[in-house]
């Protein structure tokens, strides 16, 4: 894992603090995931964020020139963006990607 990874990964956690008691950590998708009661809400891979996002906010999300459909197949993953780091320089930025990805876990509960 890289330094910035690392870093990445605490200012997530920092962003999950206010549902710490249901957050867990897992490696997945070749990097560390965040699941909020079970549910994937957020992680980072390759110095990028996942997130899940809500079906009804998809299509406005994509147009944000930060972020692509995320896809390790070829194949896009239902409800699952990439972010670019320029897309959470600011902790308000990453705060409101775990807040979607929250919300997203919360429509799966």
């Amino acid at each position: 894992m890289t330094p910035n990874s690392e870093a990445i990964l605490k200012r997530i956690r920092i962003a999950l603090n206010p549902w710490k008691k249901d957050i867990e950590e897992k490696r997945m998708f070749g990097g560390t995931c965040f699941l909020f009661k079970g549910k994937m809400c957020v992680g980072e891979t390759k110095e990028r964020l996942m997130v899940r996002v809500p079906r009804e906010k998809m299509e406005e999300v994509l147009t944000n020139p930060f972020v692509g459909p995320m896809d390790f197949t070829g194949k896009p993953m239902k409800e699952f963006i990439f972010v670019t780091t320029q897309g959470f320089d600011t902790e308000e930025k990453l705060q409101q990607w775990a807040e979607m990805g929250v919300a997203h876990a919360k429509t799966k509960l």
